[in-house]
């Protein structure tokens, strides 16, 4: 008891002298409370407590207070970030950033430093190296993203931070860390740039010191990725006659650490997917590719293999050569597999841990817990950008274990980055008809994406991944089909077709686009239905292209087979009379033109829909004009319409000839019969077979 009141009394015997008015004793109670601080999360859960932070922050700011003593404060700072959460919040509350960054400024080189080394500690415990599909998204940055803004709150800051990385290793690493952590939007990599990071960073480069190497490359990594102005720059840096793109390029040679190489794989990676770096000069295939290929490895750490098999995706994920080369690399897809299965190994509970202790096993086991799901994801990610073209490749991944069942159950995941990469793993695949016809069958993987697409809450771009993978599992080969339709298929992708992104309203067409197709009638009749006449109107006059062509491919889907085409245009006639004159009077392009004269001579095959279009003094007129038309594929498509209007076989047909003889189709039929397009020739030819008169 004698000596805990003893340390009790020399405790508050050094705090009472922080408020002295002498500068030996605070220097004195500074530097026994920098000493005390040091390891031990009780000293600095009591600077807290005790209100101590204010007067440390206040020894800060103080103009009169001696350098010296300010440095040994920052280093307190400094300690204090290595805490726990509620240690680093209670910093930010005070603002401790700003702070620091204004200690940047001073002429005492070792404040300097220390205020370096804490913001680079304060910046990376909430700074971990985010994937590539996510890098500035807001979920990224963080409730503690804002305090990263502030360099860049004063226009002075960021050249200043950059000038500092002409001086020793410790500056450059230090300021590096900070860019990196602080690098988060398109906008702040060009003021970066603006201010000179580059030509710094080349410099940096060119140091011999290793953890200067590998800090240079990330934060390099951070200031390309994704910003094609950024990418061109690079490529047009040089320090002292050496090309910094080639000073990345060495880097990823295997002489070098790991580390480096992984981090020169990402940036190299980076400016290839913004098309400034060729890849006929054989870096990414040579070099690129199999060091991040060789990274994968479980001989790696399992941050670097997560890193590598991000990077690796996207690097594969639009090249068709690379995915092929990558598939057949050092087993890379069996070491996908074991991403799968990995596991954390099991760490005991030791019996009689202080609180702190077991904060720590409980971060330790949220960590672990955090990494397994990010080597699933990794590894969908990889498999998705494989399988992205090549059938033989999607057999391969589909035949690995335990693929299917990792793939449906993360479907299911409350992490979405996880349910992401799943979504994306399984359209990839989608896209094999063989494995519609059998995997996708067995595993029934429609049910957790109909989950997907009934939740209120799910991201847009899931949504987008999960309909496109469904209009794939609506193929009209798909045994997948009529089981979706029972689960309320349509009302789901009508619903699609309402949605403000235009992905979604493409999607929910697309997949009822291929719902149509050789269905029953029953079926098209629940499409037209549901969807509803107003509703095709809108997507007729969508501002997205691609949407108004499957609109106009659905309508011709559901157009198909005579007692079909009759029970449809029985009931909506003439709303789909009028959506082909929308189209036809529009000012689409051919090609989209074309697709409504197509609808025009399905609805012509009909038996009573026939009269749809004779009845229709303006719609001859139009067939006419487009039968001369100077586009040849509108002429063909013209000329099919009257075929099928004329076929002899048809009830009715020689009142029809007559009705178009009257308006000089059949004259037109015959100066047609002079075209050099042999398609026309014979479509004009077998019209013309058809002539009873």
């Amino acid at each position: 008891m004698v000596c805990g009141n003893m340390e009790i009394e020399a405790s508050r015997s050094y705090i009472d002298n922080l408020y002295d008015n002498h500068a030996d004793k605070v220097s004195s109670a500074v530097l026994t409370l920098k000493n005390a601080v040091i390891g031990s999360q009780k000293q600095k859960d009591t600077i807290i407590e005790q209100g101590v932070l204010a007067r440390l922050i206040h020894l800060l700011v103080d103009p009169d207070i001696h350098s010296q003593i300010k440095t040994d404060v920052v280093y307190i700072l400094g300690s204090i970030t290595n805490g726990s959460e509620a240690n680093i919040k209670s910093l930010n509350d005070v603002d401790v950033v700003t702070i620091l960054l204004n200690g940047l400024v001073s002429a005492d080189p070792k404040l300097v430093c220390a205020c370096l080394c804490c913001l680079q500690s304060l910046f990376q415990t909430k700074s971990p190296l985010p994937d590539v599909e996510s890098q500035f998204e807001p979920s990224v940055l963080g409730n503690g993203s804002l305090h990263y803004q502030v360099i860049y709150s004063d226009p002075n800051i960021v050249p200043h931070l950059i000038s500092l990385m002409e001086s020793t290793a410790t500056h450059q690493i230090a300021v590096c860390s900070i860019i990196t952590a602080c690098c988060k939007t398109s906008d702040q990599q060009n003021i970066l740039v603006t201010a000179g990071v580059l030509q710094a960073l080349s410099a940096v480069l060119t140091s011999h010191v290793t953890t200067v190497q590998l800090a240079g490359l990330q934060c390099l990594a951070e200031v390309v990725y994704a910003n094609e102005n950024v990418a061109g720059m690079v490529m047009n840096t040089s320090y002292q006659g050496k090309a910094l793109a080639s000073l990345v390029i060495h880097f990823t040679g295997r002489e070098n650490g790991v580390d480096i190489q992984l981090a020169a794989g990402r940036i190299l990676t980076y400016l290839y997917r913004l098309m400034v770096l060729p890849e006929s000069d054989g870096v990414i295939m040579f070099r690129v590719l199999p060091c991040l290929v060789r990274m994968c490895m479980k001989e790696e750490t399992i941050a670097n293999r997560i890193v590598a098999a991000d990077t690796l995706a996207y690097l594969i994920e639009v090249n068709a050569d690379l995915q092929r080369v990558a598939a057949i690399s050092n087993h890379l897809i069996s070491t996908m597999s074991s991403y799968l299965r990995w596991e954390p190994e099991p760490q005991q509970r030791m019996g009689g841990m202080t609180r702190l202790q077991l904060a720590r096993l409980t971060r330790k086991l949220e960590s672990r817990t955090a990494s397994g799901k990010d080597m699933k994801r990794a590894a969908f990610r990889v498999f998705a950008s494989l399988g992205a073209n090549d059938e033989d490749i999607r057999k391969k991944i589909i035949d690995t274990e335990p693929l299917m069942d990792c793939v449906v159950t993360a479907l299911d995941d409350c992490d979405a980055s996880v349910q992401m990469a799943a979504i994306r793993c399984l359209h990839s695949l989608s896209r094999s008809v063989q494995l519609l016809r059998t995997t996708f069958q067995d595993h029934t993987v429609w049910e957790p994406l109909m989950k997907i697409l009934s939740s209120q809450n799910a991201k847009v771009e899931s949504l987008v991944v999960a309909s496109s993978t469904l209009c794939n599992l609506l193929l009209e080969f798909s045994p997948s089909k009529e089981r979706i339709l029972e689960s309320g298929a349509v009302d789901m992708l009508c619903a699609l077709t309402h949605k403000y992104d235009p992905s979604l309203r493409l999607n929910g067409v697309w997949g009822l686009m291929n719902m149509a197709f050789q269905a029953e009638q029953r079926i098209k009749s629940q499409i037209m239905t549901t969807l509803g006449t107003d509703q095709v109107f809108r997507l007729l006059s969508d501002t997205e292209i691609h949407v108004v062509m499957k609109t106009l491919g659905l309508l011709r889907n559901l157009l198909s087979n005579k007692h079909h085409i009759d029970h449809i245009t029985n009931i909506y006639g003439k709303q789909l009379m009028q959506a082909v004159v929308l189209i036809l009077e529009s000012e689409h392009t051919p090609e989209v033109k074309e697709q409504a004269l197509c609808i025009l001579a399905n609805i012509a095959d009909g038996d009573s829909a026939k009269k749809l279009i004779v009845d229709n003094e303006d719609m001859l007129k139009k067939l006419t004009s487009y039968m001369v038309h100077n586009n040849t594929k509108l002429q063909i498509a013209a000329v099919v319409c009257i075929q099928n209007l004329i076929w002899r076989n048809d009830e009715g047909s020689a009142d029809r000839q007559m009705r178009l003889k009257e308006i000089g189709v059949f004259k037109i039929l015959h100066q047609l019969l002079t075209t050099t397009d042999t398609t026309l020739f014979e479509k004009v030819k077998l019209a013309l077979q058809q002539l009873t008169m």
